[in-house]
């Protein structure tokens, strides 16, 4: 399946943002090694976890924005309506 980003900044916004997040999870890891406070390594997992779904989110836009939209200009947007209801249902579970 190919993916579409908006444009290729979009794109390159999106993996900076995620090896941020990622440089979040090594740091998350070293804190557990050196024993961290329990209470400030919980705190970066909230960050990590607030930046995944932010990561998410524009995602999401970016589907409902390009391919939503291309769907509805080619007659039937219900399928990739049907996805994106499936998408937020998931991301309101987690």
């Amino acid at each position: 399946m190919n993916v579409s980003y908006s444009s290729a900044e979009d794109k390159a916004a999106l993996l900076a943002r995620l090896r941020r997040i990622e440089g979040q999870i090594r740091g998350i890891q070293r804190m557990v090694e050196q024993d961290t406070y329990c209470i400030d390594v919980l705190t970066q997992i909230s960050a990590a976890t607030r930046g995944l779904q932010a990561v998410a989110v524009g995602l999401l836009e970016g589907h409902l924005g390009h391919c939503v939209v291309e769907a509805a200009r080619e007659g039937d947007p219900s399928a990739k309506i049907k996805e994106a209801t499936e998408a937020i249902s998931r991301l309101v579970r987690s």
